[in-house]
């Protein structure tokens, strides 16, 4: 999408904004020369995560625009005030507002620990509800306000809050906020949306969380920016109380063509859906057996497939799949070839056998046998096997994600 300068001269208040969406956000906007508040935590590089509030401001001003890098937890009400006064004296003035700052954990109830159930909901939900009223009295004197939530549909299917039930509260909680303050604020001239995407989007957070072929089946963080911009520059009496899609978005605006928002261009038909949208289960899994390795994929032979499987597993195991693994799991495996086994890829050397394992398992997997296989030779990525309720984990989930790269040196294999 092409910059039009309806932005220059604005002040966009971005929570989150040091890396992935929210600086994908304020770059775009930069380059209308926008002024730009860098509200985030990190002001020291993380050990895991790349750019800090200063490397941010810094591409902004590169970019075209002005940048205020604020040290900002969304949680602590002086630190929000602070970085608020701080962007007031030096612009003058708030004109928008994103609230993209966000804490997950994918876990079910018994393995949420309250401290980060706290955290999920202090910074999504709370968090989201103090900056936004911390901004109105500025955004009430702006000619074009707007704020926007990078928050989901409230889709009321029970499939999102079965697996992990206090991620979608507090992410659910974000999206209320658009619901009450949209129509709160009407009067105000205060424009209230919420941007989600369609599909997975690749950012160094995506990364930790499921893995670097992650990229294969995602989108850039472009596709959102993009249509953040598109929403931002409308005039606040046309759009509030929207629950926008990114590429619908871009659709309406004219553009047509998605594939350059991909990751890989070759898998821009076979991307996996975002969380919390109409797609039926069925589809989630059809996308994720489309990938673009799919065909290349042996058959499977036709018995004794899990017992082969975990003797293909015992033969890849290696120094450094012990030491980037760093897990012991447990597979409890339903139908034609029900059994428990197990994998032990923490403790050198590393062992895989039938029954429960030597050590305590950092994560459990529940599934049948079928979408075991297909999960192990390719066919099915785990993230759509979780979201469609054909894989069940409990434990530590982002250990049990580790096991991509493991699947990874099967696929040839099988």
């Amino acid at each position: 999408m092409k910059n039009t300068g309806k932005l220059a001269g604005r002040t966009l208040f971005i929570t989150g904004a040091s890396r992935g969406i929210g600086k994908a956000i304020a770059l775009k906007a930069a380059q209308d020369g926008a002024n730009i508040v860098v509200a985030a935590k990190t002001a020291e590089p993380h050990p895991k995560l790349p750019g800090t509030i200063y490397t941010a401001a810094a591409e902004i001003e590169a970019a075209g625009g002005k940048a205020l890098p604020c040290v900002v937890d969304v949680r602590d009400e002086n630190a929000v005030r602070a970085a608020i006064k701080s962007a007031v004296d030096k612009f003058g003035g708030i004109d928008i507002l994103v609230n993209n700052a966000s804490a997950i954990s994918l876990t079910p109830t018994e393995q949420t620990d309250m401290k980060r159930y706290d955290l999920m909901h202090n910074i999504n939900t709370r968090g989201t509800f103090l900056v936004s009223k911390e901004c109105i009295p500025y955004l009430k004197k702006s000619n074009h306000a707007h704020i926007l939530n990078i928050s989901p549909p409230l889709n009321m299917n029970p499939i999102w809050f079965g697996n992990h039930v206090a991620y979608t509260m507090a992410k659910y909680g974000m999206s209320m906020c658009v619901l009450g303050m949209a129509r709160e604020y009407a009067s105000a001239n205060i424009a209230v949306n919420a941007l989600w995407p369609r599909t997975a989007i690749y950012t160094a957070a995506m990364e930790m969380l499921t893995g670097k072929e992650s990229d294969q089946y995602s989108r850039k963080p472009e596709i959102m920016s993009d249509a953040a911009y598109a929403i931002l520059c409308k005039e606040p009496k046309s759009t509030n109380g929207n629950f926008f899609i990114d590429d619908e978005v871009l659709k309406a605006a004219g553009i047509s063509d998605m594939k350059q928002y991909a990751c890989v261009p070759e898998n821009a038909d076979k991307l996996m859906p975002d969380f919390f949208l109409d797609t039926p289960p069925e589809q989630l899994v059809e996308f994720a057996a489309e990938g673009s390795h799919a065909a290349s994929l042996k058959k499977p032979a036709a018995s004794g497939k899990i017992e082969g499987l975990f003797q293909k597993i015992e033969s890849l195991l290696s120094e450094e799949i012990i030491k980037k693994t760093g897990a012991v799991y447990q597979f409890n495996v339903k139908g034609a070839e029900a059994g428990v086994w197990f994998a032990d890829l923490k403790n050198a050397p590393g062992s895989v056998g039938k029954g429960e394992p030597p050590a305590t398992a950092d994560a459990t997997l529940t599934m049948d046998s079928k979408h075991f296989f297909d999960m192990f030779s390719g066919k099915l990525k785990p993230a759509s096997a979780f979201m469609t309720g054909k894989l069940k984990i409990s434990g530590d989930l982002q250990k049990a994600m580790k096991l991509e790269k493991l699947m990874g040196g099967l696929k040839s294999k099988l």
